[in-house]
């Protein structure tokens, strides 16, 4: 299925109603005024402060090349105009984070080739040392030392992996992964896995491969990225069959991603009870909006405090016992 098929699919079958339709007038105005914006709404919620499971950092010329990609509309972000907004440099994209008030975050980095990984892991536990705030991010792929690799990963205390299945272009269920995955499911690292057919399909994305993985390593501690878009209500699926499968929330019901892959209205049910397993992520500094706008998406959704408080800060500070 192409991506004008998904958009014709889901914007006929599951179209939004207003609440799933946030302003995405949140000016950012300046970078100091957008962090007080952001400090208001989790102080607000008598948190102290954000857990996002889903930000990027990467050695720079490879960040540099993503944006590039995103700048020359690839086919893998569904050919759509996508201005990345926090265009700078690490330590200022790090050091704004910190004025935001997130406590913790991610550098979720990924190979789009075999032979990438362990050089991209070295690369993370440097960044997570250097770096306060950082949990210990690592990533795999299919490849004959990919088993020794992820134990080294998990000797040095990584927190999180991070798998893309889409730029990958690889099934989950490889069978060169069985080995890692069992790892790291005894290991309990949660892996954030692009697993959701968007902004465009891969060979191997969608349910289907992660449903035969999780069959396999039910006990994995799988989040998956973007609420699983296009296929949320597959993925939430899966959530409800397994309890260690959490689901975060990037890009999730802005007005960007409403736009050409809205959220099904039907669903919202499942997503208010699903508040315990359900974590924020952001894609910083990747997104073609203001951070503000993702946790005004969520808020607007109409859950209340509570949840917001869970999904935005409790439930990722227990998974990573901050």
């Amino acid at each position: 299925m192409d991506v004008k098929e998904h958009r014709t699919t889901y914007a006929d079958s599951a179209a939004p109603d207003a609440r799933c339709v946030p302003d995405s007038s949140d000016g950012a105005g300046t970078p100091g005024a957008e962090a007080a914006e952001v400090r208001r709404f989790w102080g607000r919620l008598g948190l102290p402060g954000l857990v996002d499971v889903h930000t990027h950092f990467m050695p720079e010329r490879v960040l540099h090349k993503v944006w590039e990609y995103f700048d020359g509309q690839g086919p893998l972000t569904g050919g759509l105009e996508w201005p990345i907004t926090y265009r700078e440099t690490e330590a200022q994209r790090t050091a704004l984070l910190r004025e935001f008030g997130v406590r913790a975050f991610t550098s979720m980095l990924y190979p789009h080739k075999p032979g990438m990984a362990r050089w991209l892991n070295g690369w993370a536990a440097d960044f997570a040392r250097r770096t306060p705030g950082c949990l210990h991010t690592a990533t795999l792929h299919p490849e004959p030392d990919v088993d020794a690799y992820v134990r080294e990963a998990v000797e040095a205390g990584v927190r999180v992996f991070k798998a893309h299945v889409q730029v990958g272009a690889y099934d989950p269920a490889d069978a060169r992964l069985e080995q890692a995955w069992g790892v790291l499911a005894e290991a309990g690292i949660p892996v954030v896995m692009h697993c959701g057919s968007g902004p465009a399909p891969g060979r191997y994305t969608g349910p289907e491969p992660v449903s035969r993985l999780l069959a396999r390593h039910p006990e994995l501690p799988l989040i998956v990225a973007h609420m699983g878009m296009p296929e949320y209500e597959e993925f939430l699926d899966l959530a409800e069959r397994y309890d260690r499968v959490r689901l975060d929330t990037t890009m999730a019901f802005t007005d960007f991603t409403e736009g050409f892959m809205p959220f099904p209205r039907r669903a919202l049910p499942r997503v208010a009870a699903l508040g315990d397993r359900i974590l924020l992520g952001s894609d910083f500094p990747n997104t073609p909006y203001p951070y503000l706008h993702q946790l005004h998406a969520l808020e607007r959704l109409g859950f209340g405090d509570e949840w917001l408080r869970a999904v935005c800060h409790d439930n990722a500070a227990g998974l990573f016992g901050l």
